[in-house]
């Protein structure tokens, strides 16, 4: 086949990440305005998603994950989820076809993600660093908490871990992945190198090849930023396979529908925390001309 007869894929596959409390999350959750999402929360971060309005809060699906070290559930999961089948997930423990909860008729959302129709659906793992935490405890259960981890169980860590992005970089569905950042930099006065944290320093460097757009989040000059250039910053990994540049819009309104329909008209973009903190400041300056006005 000729690249020339090959068909553009609507499907895409994203990796958002940042430090904490960069706005990775309701940035996500602004989707909701225009899609349906399915949102497995690893991390008990859906209280986020509160701040959304009632309708984009209705469009979106919570799937909770209780993960903890005594009980590694989310990798268990997501490895089975991701493959796209039919799953039943129980709402009380996260795990797929619960025998506790079908014994005692408990609740259950049933996920079939091959199903998912690229054009109103996303899919949202909340967060890579959760479910890293998690294939870590899975490998290490019944071992003492002062254990250190030997070649062999970050090797089974890196297993899990390609198991899952493998069908993450293959799904005929959309997805988001949210991660925290993680600076590889070995000494204090070395350059920074930013990258997306899943676990060992060599994947975590190589983590974002299962993606078609790594998009970093910060705080910067009063403004929440996200950023998906190979050109934003020499010290901090993005990039981006269609050629958006969510940092080149200056109208404080980024948000991440230009990834998903680049075509759009600019006056649909949705508020984000930065175009908000803009919008306050347009109607104080509009308000003090009014008042010199008088």
């Amino acid at each position: 086949m000729k690249l020339t007869d090959k068909t553009k894929s609507i499907v895409h596959h994203i990796l958002l990440y940042g430090p904490p409390k960069s706005g990775k999350t309701k940035l996500v959750g602004t989707l909701a305005s225009k899609y349906k999402l399915i949102w497995f929360d690893l991390e008990s971060g859906y209280k986020t998603l509160l701040q959304l309005p009632k309708e984009s809060q209705e469009n979106i699906e919570l799937i909770s994950l209780p993960d903890t070290p005594s009980f590694p559930v989310a990798i268990q999961t997501c490895l089975q989820v991701i493959k796209g089948t039919k799953t039943k997930i129980c709402e009380a423990h996260g795990v797929n076809t619960c025998a506790l909860c079908l014994k005692t008729q408990g609740a259950f959302t049933a996920v079939e993600l091959n199903a998912c129709d690229p054009s109103d659906t996303i899919v949202v793992f909340d967060s890579s660093t959760q479910l890293t935490a998690s294939s870590i405890c899975f490998v290490n259960k019944g071992q003492p908490v002062e254990y250190k981890m030997q070649t062999d169980d970050w090797g089974n860590v890196g297993k899990l871990n390609e198991a899952f992005y493998s069908h993450v970089q293959n799904a005929p569905f959309n997805i988001i992945v949210i991660a925290h950042d993680i600076d590889l930099a070995k000494k204090e006065n070395d350059p920074k190198h930013v990258v997306p944290s899943a676990g060992s320093r060599n994947f975590s460097r190589n983590f974002a090849k299962f993606f078609d757009d790594v998009i970093y989040c910060e705080v910067k000059n009063g403004r929440h930023i996200a950023a998906s250039s190979t050109l934003y910053s020499g010290g901090i990994l993005t990039g981006s396979r269609t050629g958006i540049a969510l940092e080149n819009d200056k109208s404080g309104a980024v948000n991440l529908l230009d990834l998903f329909d680049p075509d759009r008209p600019k006056e649909e973009k949705l508020e984000t925390p930065g175009s908000s903190s803009i919008s306050a400041l347009e109607r104080i300056r509009a308000n003090l001309h009014s008042a010199k006005g008088k």
